[in-house]
């Protein structure tokens, strides 16, 4: 056997090496993956604006850091098979629709913690998401304090205008968006900010005489009055 061939017998030997993993090391990485998917999941749920909350998507989070890490562990132990699993993993295609922007977050998040985990880095992860977690609930905390973008629409007959622009006075200065008018009927789209106190002023609106209906909606879609 020449120097060539004995050095291409040992690189073969090192890279199909197979490391060694036994039951309490599966058991303790998915126990951890499971309590750090909960927390995940209790961010999300806390830190949630969209306009319906699906719990079957909290539900994925707590099984995406759980499969991931399940994904991880045999392929830390395994260079051959990580190169397999690579190319079957390269032919699986996701095409579930994702409203809302930050839910990518959460489950790139979730992945990352499963990845961690299943590196045994058990550590780096757990720190790693309780920081990730603190910084989401402190943005959270600053940002509902924020002034709040709101979209008005009022639909009033002509002759109660007058009294329409007297309640708009009294409401933070809007851009109006449109105007439709029609037979009589008028309907104005106001984009206003406005604090969360300052809401129950559209009701002022329904004691006008003349006045069909009055809606404020966030820009989510959530019709708050």
């Amino acid at each position: 056997m020449g120097a060539t061939d004995f050095f291409k017998g040992k690189f073969l030997e090192d890279f199909s090496l197979i490391g060694t993993l036994n039951v309490w090391d599966v058991v303790i990485t998915l126990t951890i993956a499971f309590v750090m998917g909960m927390f995940v999941y209790f961010i999300y749920r806390i830190t949630f604006g969209g306009v319906v909350f699906v719990k079957s998507f909290g539900t994925s989070l707590v099984m995406l850091s759980m499969v991931t890490s399940m994904i991880i562990l045999p392929i830390s132990t395994n260079l051959l098979l990580s190169l397999g699993m690579v190319g079957a993993l390269s032919i699986v295609r996701f095409r579930t629709a994702v409203k809302e922007p930050t839910d990518t977050i959460y489950m790139f998040w979730a992945i990352a913690l499963g990845i961690t985990l299943g590196a045994k880095l058990y550590y780096a992860a757990v720190i790693a998401s309780l920081l990730i977690g603190l910084f989401l609930v402190i943005w959270n905390l600053v940002r509902t304090k924020k002034n709040l973008p709101y979209i008005l629409v009022i639909r009033f007959e002509e002759h109660s205008k007058k009294q329409v622009q007297e309640v708009l006075r009294r409401m933070p200065q809007g851009k109006l968006k449109s105007k439709i008018v029609t037979s009589g009927m008028i309907e104005l789209t106001i984009e206003m900010t406005i604090k969360k106190g300052d809401i129950g002023t559209v009701d002022a609106f329904g004691a006008i005489d003349g006045v069909h209906d009055a809606s404020l909606i966030s820009y989510k879609g959530d019709v708050v009055s």
